[in-house]
């Protein structure tokens, strides 16, 4: 290793020079050579907040690997404690960048669910790895999917709470998307509520919800603590759907572009670090579990990360479609018609009153040109097209080519 290089990693641990060594000398030199250059970031240390989720792990492990060093610049996570906090963070510009629901930044974007403020996506930090949680209660009661969660709330009336973790986000989407498919009207069946991540266990404990839909490790501490079981993963109503993104403003991106380049860099790194082998998957599982991350046990982390899910009532299975950080390059690519979906999903349930350009809207929020640079530094591929096509739990397929008319075709609607 040379002495630029030895200098540069002087201050990081010996898992960190191991992890850029493993990496590659010639890499990291060439990136720091780079990051000295005429395109070297403006800003040298930047603040990126996170929430605590399992899926805000490139975005600590990029910092605590030291791959943020090899592209000039200095990561600071910062814990917060709700995602309209981070909202008001980003818009403010206390918070640089962030781990943040794709569909946040979009309602940001339009002013809906906060602020108005032009948005940034820089890249998608995973895909799956959510799930909707019904308390013991309602399992107890027969309610242990959706069918039979739709039996028992036609059959015993009374106010039915749900909680999603931000009105414009992922979990509400999925939560909606979910009920909707099994019949239920999320609007007008049920009463829904917004509580943090952190918060939902607690809050099913102590009564103040018959179900939830969150981000990972909160659905398997559910089942841990006794409290509930896992009705549906999010990969189950969306098979590979985008989920945390790595967001901004487009003020900071116009301001400061190389750092944005260089920050989606080094988190491409540390995704791709992650999905490379069980020993890393276990190591970063270690890594954010401790109480300044996502502050709880390493074994409520490190089951669902590798696939391997229980309902809570007995049932195992192994899941191929658990949470993914980079799946050689297919993760983090900001597509158009991710983006879009969401549009549609705001529009569907009333969020939005008129159909916006849904395209239009998608080109100026996700910043393509942004990750290329960025996936091209990394030696990360590009896919041929920046739209793609799924079905979902409905047997609906999206693939963005109508999003109004996909937008007014769901019988349940707002």
């Amino acid at each position: 290793m040379t002495e630029l290089l030895k200098t540069s990693l002087q201050r990081r641990t010996v898992l960190q020079a191991a992890t850029v060594g493993a990496l590659g000398a010639g890499p990291a030199l060439r990136a720091l050579v780079h990051a000295q250059g005429s395109d070297a970031p403006e800003k040298k240390e930047v603040k990126i907040g996170f929430i605590p989720l399992t899926d805000c792990a490139s975005v600590v492990m990029a910092s605590v690997l030291g791959l943020d060093q090899k592209y000039g610049v200095k990561i600071i996570p910062s814990k917060e404690a709700s995602w309209a906090s981070v909202r008001d963070k980003l818009v403010s510009g206390e918070l640089d960048f962030a781990h943040v629901l794709y569909g946040l930044v979009y309602g940001v974007q339009l002013g809906i669910g906060g602020p108005k403020k032009d948005m940034a996506v820089l890249m998608t930090l995973n895909q799956n790895g959510q799930a909707i949680t019904l308390s013991k209660k309602l399992a107890e009661q027969g309610a242990t999917d959706g069918p039979s969660l739709a039996r028992l709330m036609r059959g015993e009336k009374r106010e039915y709470t749900f909680a999603h973790t931000f009105p414009t986000g992922t979990h509400a989407m999925w939560l909606y998307y979910w009920l909707a498919a099994n019949g239920i009207h999320p609007l007008k069946d049920a009463k829904v509520i917004t509580v943090p991540p952190p918060q939902m266990v607690a809050n099913m404990r102590v009564g103040n919800m018959d179900g939830f839909c969150v981000g990972e490790p909160w659905n398997h501490r559910a089942i841990m603590d006794g409290i509930g079981i896992t009705a549906a993963t999010s990969q189950a109503i969306w098979p590979s759907h985008p989920e945390k993104v790595l967001g901004t403003t487009a003020e900071f991106v116009q301001k400061n572009p190389n750092t944005a380049r260089a920050v989606t860099a080094a988190i491409l790194e540390a995704s791709r670090w992650i999905d490379e082998s069980l020993a890393n998957k276990n190591k970063m599982a270690e890594t954010i579990a401790a109480k300044a991350y996502v502050n709880t046990s390493v074994d409520a982390i490190n089951q669902r990360i590798l696939g391997r899910y229980q309902n809570g009532l007995g049932k195992t299975w192994d899941d191929p479609l658990h949470m993914k950080f980079y799946d050689g390059g297919a993760v983090n690519f900001p597509y158009l018609s991710d983006g879009m979906w969401f549009l549609t999903q705001h529009k569907r349930w009333g969020l939005l009153t008129a159909h916006p350009d849904y395209l239009a809207v998608a080109k100026k929020v996700n910043r393509i040109d942004v990750y290329q640079q960025a996936a091209t530094a990394a030696k990360v591929p590009l896919p041929k097209s920046a739209m793609r096509s799924h079905k979902l739990i409905d047997g609906v397929v999206w693939d963005g080519k109508d999003p109004a008319r996909y937008a007014d075709g769901f019988q349940l609607k707002a």
